[in-house]
């Protein structure tokens, strides 16, 4: 009884602080996700933000209560360089991006970043008139973009949590004056965060997240690694998926690392009819879809911290996939490598590779799982020689793929004009887990 009191107790200071937010009976059923999801876009499309307009008190109190939470998980904060200026006409409209850092534990990766975002202005506060009189009209903002910013902060919460399992570093961005062209995100690309900007390895940007019931969209400008990744998680036991869209739900800071040739992608909800109005408030966001989302979402920033580095077009092919040489390609060569009798290079995946791989002891404990590039050569004699990872996913997956392809019994060679011949092939191991224990997929073979 006491407990129930206090949370009574607590709920009630909550609406005292925040006009919008009704608590009842029922909330106290909510899980702690959905309550700080509450709390979050109560707080940030309150009455006293007054619409979150671009260089406004309430766009500075927004980032205040950002940098504040953000600090509340741990996570460090780039206090230099964030603040910006904009011309608007005669007048000169301050505003500023809130940057959150967290450090990959990978020494090789941990200097290359995976950027998050969600914007935090929204378009402020009008007047019109109603009966001769003058009356203020509150842009809210709501699911555009309270709730974004609620996803990005209960992210950060979850990421920190597990920040020894990132590989690559993490920067959790608010975007100040996002409504004015992209300012804070075009700020943050050519002149705080410049001179690193090409190891951002992948942008993903957090856009009105609130009516799940609308549908659940990944718009990635069409990029294949991107996609790849939103198709990938079709098969893990998540409590939403997300549908790739081509059609883009509305622009964003994403286009911004797009044009840099970053790839990004953009997770929405989708257009609805309370957009850009005094009607976008906190009583139409669905909370409880909110928490699937961060899951999926969570699950998708895991493998562009842990897995390769997205290509922006397909051209963009890393050099050490070129065969060496004095090396023939395998599409070139009359005869093909021959495994076991076969030609097709899915007998020695399924024969050999993933029979005799072992998948290691510290993937498993620490969740890592992908697929490594992997190429080798079938020489003269039948022999596999030259075996090199293309494009890893850590040391203990990469190095056990090459363990075993080395180990390979002798192939019948490859012929080209009747003469034996050296041919390169690529092929892609699968390290894939499940909850209970390591197991391995024969998916993906890629022949080069």
């Amino acid at each position: 009884m006491k407990r129930l009191f206090a949370l009574l107790a607590a709920c009630l200071v909550a609406t005292g602080l925040h006009a919008q937010y009704r608590t009842t009976i029922e909330d106290l059923d909510d899980s702690e996700t959905v309550r700080a999801f509450k709390e979050h876009v109560a707080t940030l499309s309150a009455a006293q933000m007054e619409g979150r307009k671009a260089g406004s008190e309430g766009e500075r109190m927004a980032a205040e209560y950002m940098q504040s939470q953000l600090k509340s998980f741990g996570i460090d904060i780039l206090s230099t360089g964030n603040e910006f200026q904009i011309a608007e006409g005669t007048d000169t409209l301050s505003s500023c991006n809130v940057v959150g850092f967290l450090q990959g534990w990978d020494k090789a990766l941990n200097d290359h970043y995976i950027v998050i975002g969600a914007r935090m202005d929204n378009l402020g506060m009008d007047t019109y008139t109603v009966d001769g009189e003058r009356v203020n009209r509150i842009y809210y903002g709501a699911n555009g973009n309270a709730t974004g910013m609620a996803m990005l902060l209960e992210l950060a919460r979850k990421l920190s949590y597990s920040r020894t399992l990132l590989r690559r570093s993490v920067l959790l961005v608010g975007f100040g004056a996002s409504e004015k062209t992209f300012a804070g995100a075009w700020y943050f690309l050519n002149r705080s965060f410049a001179a690193d900007a090409g190891k951002i390895d992948a942008m993903v940007n957090l856009d009105m997240l609130g009516l799940s019931g609308n549908g659940f969209y990944a718009f990635t400008s069409s990029n294949v690694d991107m996609n790849t990744l939103v198709n990938t998680l079709q098969g893990e036991l998540l409590p939403i998926q997300a549908s790739i869209t081509y059609q883009q739900p509305y622009p964003g800071d994403h286009l911004v690392f797009y044009e840099k040739e970053i790839p990004s992608v953009l997770f929405s909800t989708g257009r609805y009819p309370e957009h850009n109005t005094g009607r976008d408030t906190y009583g139409i966001v669905d909370f409880e879809g909110m928490e699937r989302e961060l899951e999926y979402i969570y699950s998708y920033v895991q493998a562009l911290c842990n897995g390769p580095r997205p290509l922006f077009r397909n051209s963009d092919v890393p050099k050490a996939e070129e065969k060496p040489v004095g090396v023939y390609a395998y599409s070139d060569v009359d005869v093909k490598p021959m495994f076991l009798n076969s030609a097709d290079p899915r007998v020695f995946m399924e024969r050999w590779v993933y029979p005799y791989l072992k998948y290691p002891t510290y993937a498993v404990d620490n969740g890592i799982q992908g697929r490594v590039l992997v190429q080798f050569v079938v020489d003269e004699k039948g022999e596999v020689k030259d075996v090199e990872v293309v494009r890893g996913i850590h040391s203990t997956l990469d190095d056990e793929a090459v363990r075993v392809i080395s180990a390979s019994p002798k192939w019948r060679p490859g012929r080209l004009q009747g003469k034996k011949v050296k041919v390169a092939m690529t092929v892609s191991v699968e390290f894939r887990l499940d909850k209970e224990k390591g197991k391995f997929g024969i998916n993906g073979t890629v022949i080069k």
